[in-house]
């Protein structure tokens, strides 16, 4: 069966509450105020089985325009709407301000309910009833029933709930979309239950015993019971009133307008772009940065309005925008949201989502507007194409995707394996599921053949570029699976050769002019020649009378082909001499146990000049390790 939301709306005192109690014989005000002040602040719940077997739940919402905002958070998940207006009064300032709030919500079925008729004559009926009948054209209930009715003496009551099972018989089932989402209206605590809430749940479904999370906070909790019309249940599902009690989660953790979801589904964000329609009743133009309420959900939080393309907003004007908030939100594309201005407060726009979680976006930029109209009339396929396009080389996670699309997982799988099979994309993280664009990974591999052809015309006798480098050089920086994967394609193409931590194009080969070869040689004999006393670097570069950078690449060589080592700055060692010694020192320890200074200037041979930098390389290499002032194996 369909779960369907019946929500009231119209002007304060125009029956709303009174027509509910005589349908359900329910009476939404429940608080202590409402009944002394005969007025509905909060929003109040009900339901009610139709003829035909049809269960609905109810959402009651309040009239006065100081509580339009509780009134947008019980709009929040409904499917249809009961607009009450009052025969003796007609159509009010609340009467228009909720038909726009409906339509801005996006909801499309409904009735007018012309309540109170029993205190008026036939001919003020039909006077109210043409104003009504005005008062709907061009709306989104033009061709909607208009049913008279008397909650005192029971007139039209049969009619209203006629109309109401017709209607309901028409609204189609919700679209599957498997994230659960709930937005919480209600939070209390009950004796033997602990901590309530209730809302309706617009997506997806939850379950006895299931881990959720609170959004923003990120808060945890375990689900120990649901309630559903006031049965409990095991589970409940999209379209459903829930009342949902938790383990272990104090009443002051919770409040009015977070989200329930499962744990990591959804992302909260300082800033959401959005398709704003700017109401035409507006008597100004909205300027750029303008504070204002963001309604959403069932919450309201302030922000600015930032025009991406323009100075001003007129009146009937719908364009791309981006709201910077002062709290973070947790949203997907094409939910719908209500702007009303700071002060006073009324309502003067909405529209719908089109990025729950972009970047901040510079103005006057013309393809960043271009990109945010677009994306608001693209089909799926082109809008994860445009957002994978558009983040570059930070890429996009399955679980982005979910909420920037709005789409059901299995469809949203098979639109990727679609989009991987064509080449479209690429998979750069199998266990997160995360997808770059073509086009960004062909442009970071143009970027990386950049940066080695740059640095072996910088470093032409150098064999490669240090891995870390190459990596360093990406801005922004690229992530280490994005870096890897980047590697292992040019790898595969045979563009690039890697050797142990060094990357070089696969054309590239260390070629020495012939005053570097003749320098190469004469270093190579020194350094053979002297053994384990070399002269530092500065004596010998002097003494061969070569240029201080053309000797620091031919020496960078010897060191890469594994002919020299260097010990430290400005002093190294023929390379077969220290491996030699090294060879010499390890075979002592392992029968001597420890080797003190003396002893091993014995056996090197050699002044302490050359003795303490080279017992200190063979501590630095894991060789020995020094304790007191004796030096022993690593190890042994």
């Amino acid at each position: 069966m369909k779960q369907i939301i019946l929500g009231t709306a119209g002007h304060i005192d125009h029956g709303k509450t009174s027509l509910i109690r005589t349908v359900t014989g329910i009476d939404t005000d429940r608080l202590k105020e409402e009944k002394l002040r005969g007025i509905t602040i909060e929003l109040g719940f009900a339901s009610l089985d139709l003829p035909s077997g049809q269960h609905i739940g109810i959402v009651d919402v309040p009239g006065h325009e100081k509580f339009v905002k509780n009134m947008v958070a019980g709009a929040t998940g409904i499917d249809l709407v009961a607009m009450i207006i009052a025969a003796d009064e007609g159509v009010m300032p609340q009467t228009r301000e909720h038909m726009e709030i409906c339509t801005l919500l996006g909801i499309k079925h409904g009735m007018v309910v012309l309540t109170k008729i029993d205190l008026v004559d036939q001919e003020w009926l039909e006077l109210a009833l043409e104003d009504v009948k005005d008062f709907m054209s061009g709306s989104f209930l033009e061709d909607s029933p208009i049913i008279p009715v008397s909650s005192i003496n029971g007139q039209g009551i049969e009619d209203f709930i006629k109309a109401l099972d017709d209607i309901s018989s028409d609204i189609p089932e919700r679209p599957v979309f498997s994230l659960f989402r709930l937005p919480v209206d209600r939070v209390f605590t009950m004796k033997g239950f602990g901590t309530v809430i209730t809302g309706t749940l617009i997506s997806g479904q939850v379950r006895v015993g299931e881990d959720i999370m609170i959004y923003p906070s990120q808060l945890t909790a375990k689900v120990r019971g649901i309630q559903v019309h006031n049965l409990a249940v095991n589970e409940a599902l999209a379209g459903q009133r829930t009342a949902i009690n938790f383990q272990g989660l104090e009443k002051s953790a919770l409040q009015r307008g977070e989200v329930l979801s499962k744990p990591d589904a959804l992302k909260p964000s300082y800033m959401v772009d959005l398709n704003v329609h700017f109401l035409t009743s507006n008597k100004k133009p909205l300027k750029n940065r303008t504070r204002v309420r963001f309604h959403t959900g069932t919450s309201e939080i302030l922000g600015n309005l930032i025009l991406l393309d323009r100075e001003e907003l007129e009146p009937g004007d719908t364009i791309a925008a981006q709201i910077r908030l002062d709290v973070p939100v947790t949203l997907i594309k094409d939910d719908r949201f209500v702007i009303r201005s700071y002060s006073p407060v009324q309502t003067i726009g909405g529209g719908k989502v089109i990025n729950p979680i972009p970047t901040k976006h510079k103005r006057f930029k013309p393809d960043i507007a271009a990109m945010l109209e677009s994306l608001a009339r693209q089909d799926s396929p082109e809008v994860v194409d445009s957002h994978l396009k558009n983040v570059g080389s930070q890429g996009l996670s399955f679980k982005d995707l979910l909420i920037m699309t709005n789409l059901p997982e299995k469809q949203l799988n098979k639109l990727l394996q679609q989009l991987l099979s064509k080449k479209d994309i690429i998979q750069i993280d199998k266990e997160n599921r995360v997808y770059i664009h073509h086009h960004s990974f062909e442009e970071i591999i143009a970027k990386a053949t950049e940066h080695l052809h740059q640095y072996h015309q910088d470093y032409p006798l150098k064999a490669g570029m240090p891995k870390q480098e190459l990596k360093s050089k990406f801005l922004p920086p690229l992530g280490t699976k994005l870096f890897n994967h980047l590697l292992q394609q040019m790898i595969k193409t045979n563009s690039i050769v890697q050797e142990g931590e060094l990357i070089r194009k696969t054309t590239h080969k260390v070629s020495l002019k012939v005053d570097q070869a003749d320098a190469k040689q004469k270093l190579l004999e020194i350094y053979s020649e002297s053994s384990l006393t070399p002269p530092y670097f500065k004596e010998l570069r002097n003494k061969i009378k070569i240029e201080a950078d053309q000797a620091k690449d031919v020496l960078h060589l010897l060191i890469e082909e594994g002919l020299i080592v260097k010990v430290k700055e400005d002093l190294y060692f023929d390379a077969k001499a220290v491996a030699k010694l090294r060879q010499k020192l390890v075979d002592f320890l392992n029968h001597h146990n420890e080797i003190n200074t003396p002893q091993f200037k014995e056996m090197a041979g050699i002044s302490r000049k050359y003795l303490i930098p080279l017992a200190e390389y063979f501590d630095s290499k894991n060789v020995t390790i020094r304790i007191g002032d004796v030096r022993k194996l690593r190890g042994g």
